[in-house]
């Protein structure tokens, strides 16, 4: 499969993607500091059944970096020019972390635009403790790396089970080259007001969205704690929750087959 290049100008950004297939369409979103290849592995299953369009968010990629205009509101926005640009059509999005956040927030905004969410990997209740060290995880990320294998090696520290296909994709795609060496493409000053950001209360969105949407969980997630899941269950019992096994927070990079499996059934479950 052959991914296309895609980019939309959207007011006063655009925003970069990668795209394949046909059919209804299913835009997604990384977390913070990815890049829309992450979702490679999702696209390649997906692909012969959607119009597959996985985009770096403003701020990462090669998307605009603007100084400012990084809450939710902003990211809502992005997505329902994206859906409206296309054309296509209501769209499934399949966000992962801060895509989740936004798919949330964009179904919420415009319920017109959006056909269902997949939430993966975050949800309302979230600790201040983990905020705070995913604060500090994203500043460590901001520093040049001699060659691509040194970035590589602090990726698969930083994400003990990805994958190396994974670790590959957010190398090669996620940096880019300067003088001394290589550093990330995703802007240091728009990654710490996305992480201050992401600490937005959630409660309120999913307390009131109606579109369909499916919460997925990695049993081992460090982000959503167990106690963050339940209490996001006990809010919303009516929305379908999955826990995915063996996986942390990188549920879609870790065990994509299954993510796209998903996907899959609860595509079917909302058009019967």
């Amino acid at each position: 499969m052959r991914l296309e290049s895609v980019d939309y100008r959207l007011g006063d950004v655009t925003l970069h993607g990668v795209a394949a297939g046909s059919g209804p369409l299913a835009l997604m979103f990384h977390g913070i500091t990815g890049n829309g290849y992450v979702f490679t592995p999702v696209i390649e299953q997906l692909a012969q059944h959607f119009r597959c369009i996985s985009l770096d968010q403003r701020g990462h990629g090669r998307s605009s970096k603007p100084a400012t205009g990084y809450g939710a509101a902003s990211f809502a926005e992005d997505i329902a020019g994206l859906v409206r640009a296309v054309g296509l059509g209501k769209a499934l999005l399949i966000g992962h972390s801060l895509g989740a956040r936004n798919g949330l927030v964009a179904a919420c905004e415009h319920p017109e635009l959006v056909a269902g969410v997949v939430a993966i990997d975050f949800v309302p209740f979230i600790e201040t403790a983990v905020f705070d060290a995913l604060d500090a995880r994203v500043t460590g990320g901001d520093q040049v790396f001699p060659d691509l294998k040194a970035a590589q090696a602090y990726l698969a520290n930083r994400y003990p089970k990805l994958p190396a296909r994974a670790i590959a994709l957010r190398a090669q795609y996620g940096m880019v080259a300067v003088a001394g060496g290589w550093r990330p493409l995703a802007d240091p000053r728009a990654m710490q007001a996305i992480s201050t950001g992401l600490r937005e209360d959630l409660v309120p969105t999913l307390n009131t969205i109606r579109t369909p949407t499916l919460l997925i969980r990695g049993a081992e997630s460090k982000l959503v704690s167990k106690v963050a899941w339940d209490k996001t269950h006990a809010l919303r019992p009516d929305l379908p929750a999955i826990e995915i096994p063996h996986v942390d927070h990188y549920v879609q990079e870790e065990n994509p087959d299954r993510i796209a499996e998903e996907v899959r059934q609860f595509w079917q479950s909302i058009q019967s």
